[in-house]
């Protein structure tokens, strides 16, 4: 057995000397590089914090590339057109006046056309490679939320909401124009 101990202690050594001189190309760093990108592609959107704070909250942002973060972003855009819708059925159940009851209405409208139209159209567009329709898509669920505000004629029970949709929207439709 102890003809042994030099035989692994060499194996250990070249074991050692073979990792050391491993390029560092062929490693993946995975948070300086990856978080490069996503901070240089927020940096060419309209929100900053909103592009970062929605791209690092999903777990594959990280790995992901240009259309990836736009992908991503469109599922955003998704969740926050569900959290609008929410909102609105919220407030038609509790009851409204006449005025307000027609402008919920007209909003529930607009976020179902962002969910049934704007959302796949942008999601199947950066599926085939063509982020034009992409970016339109993303340009009219921003369109939706700015005409759901202007519906109330003053004080919206959806700004918050309004404000959230436009502007990850904004962000989506920026980042699929770096596609272009």
């Amino acid at each position: 057995m102890t003809n042994f101990k030099p035989l692994i202690l060499c194996f250990c050594l070249q074991a050692i000397v073979v990792m050391v001189s491993i390029p560092t190309s062929h490693c993946r760093t995975f948070l300086p590089n990856d978080e490069k990108l996503i901070e240089n592609t927020c940096k060419k959107t309209p929100n900053y914090n909103v592009c970062l704070q929605s791209l690092k909250a999903s777990p594959g942002s990280s790995s992901a590339d240009v259309t990836g973060l736009a992908q991503i972003m469109v599922k955003v855009m998704k969740a926050k057109a569900n959290d609008a819708l929410k909102r609105i059925h919220e407030l038609q159940r509790v009851g409204a006046e006449p005025k307000q009851r027609r402008a919920l209405s007209s909003c529930a409208d607009k976020y179902k056309a962002v969910l049934i139209a704007d959302v796949p159209q942008a999601t199947e567009a950066l599926q085939k490679g063509d982020p034009k329709f992409a970016e339109d898509g993303a340009n009219d669920a921003a369109n939706e939320a700015t005409y759901c505000e202007s519906d109330f004629s003053g004080k919206s029970p959806l700004t918050k909401q309004n404000n959230a949709m436009h502007d990850v929207a904004a962000v989506a439709a920026a980042i699929v124009r770096l596609l272009l």
